[in-house]
């Protein structure tokens, strides 16, 4: 807010002035018709949608400009000589005229810029420049987002499973499959019997903390001595947004690299479309595996490790 009010504060100020600049070279234009007025100037027609995209306005903006600007008799409307279904917009005869006169303020408005920005340490062009295309990479509301994903991610502890926490493995896991599908034969053994169905293959089971509450999980099983599978990872809904499947991951997946593993493998379903893309974020790759004991795969992927 404080660079948006900064930023306006020296917009209605060189707005003010350059009003005061039109009225010394007896200009009678609005300074926000310029850049229509400019287009114009340079092209005896241009229709309102090839206005609006090579001065970079809205179409509603540079319609209102235009309405504007007929009325004080500078512009008029008419059928496009290329293409009579096509409304263009022209200088009238006033507005052709002021094109001599503004043409001596074009130069000295130039020469006057370049001295102003001569006598600056910083070229404000250029840092708004630097600005906009940062913005355009990634919005500030996205960076504000992510800043606040790190700090909360902090808060995050992960843990390994131990019996006491049998009941919020299976609770977190029960929430989002009963959402989405229904628990099939598979799901009730690993989740009512992870130490065996898991941990006592050589599997692992890890969960995420916050603030002494259990928040998310995932687990590790061992299908071979090559090959591991991520499986069972759930985040709680109220809690989702803050980086927690990001780090359950990143922990399985260094666990797996610990082991030996040279592959991680898991199955989903793409309508879980915000896990395809953490999944895809970690690095996994979809791949064609073998049959899947569940009903509601639809996409299995990879990771190599090595």
């Amino acid at each position: 807010m404080a660079i948006g009010s900064r930023l306006r504060r020296l917009s209605e100020r060189l707005t003010e002035d350059a009003a005061k600049i039109y009225g010394l070279y007896d200009v009678e234009l609005d300074p926000k018709w310029f850049p229509v007025f400019y287009i114009l100037s340079r092209q005896s027609e241009a229709s309102i949608t090839e206005i609006a995209q090579q001065i970079g306005h809205s179409h509603a903006s540079v319609s209102q400009i235009v309405k504007e600007m007929k009325k004080a008799g500078v512009a008029v409307t008419d059928k496009s000589a290329a293409d009579g279904r096509v409304s263009v917009v022209k200088l009238s005869d006033a507005g052709k005229q002021i094109i001599p006169k503004i043409e001596k303020q074009y130069a000295d408005v130039t020469q006057t810029v370049e001295n102003l920005l001569s006598e600056s340490q910083y070229n404000l062009w250029k840092a708004i420049e630097e600005v906009e295309s940062l913005l355009n990479e990634k919005s500030l509301f996205d960076r504000v987002r992510n800043t606040r994903k790190a700090r909360e991610s902090q808060q995050i502890e992960i843990i390994e499973y131990a019996p006491q926490f049998q009941d919020d493995f299976k609770r977190l896991n029960y929430a989002w499959i009963e959402k989405y599908f229904t628990l099939e034969e598979a799901d009730h053994q690993s989740l009512h019997y992870p130490e065996q169905k898991i941990l006592q293959k050589g599997g692992q089971i890890y969960l995420a903390q916050l603030n002494g509450e259990i928040v998310g999980t995932c687990a590790l099983l061992k299908m071979n001595d090559d090959t591991y599978e991520l499986a069972k990872m759930a985040v709680s809904e109220r809690e989702q947004g803050k980086g927690i499947g990001w780090l359950l991951g990143q922990t399985v997946i260094k666990k797996a690299r610990e082991l030996g593993a040279k592959t991680v493998y898991l199955e989903s379903n793409t309508i879980l479309e915000p896990a395809i893309k953490l999944y895809q974020k970690l690095g996994f790759q979809r791949v064609i595996g073998q049959p899947s004991p569940y009903d509601r795969c639809n996409i299995q992927m990879e990771l190599k490790l090595v």
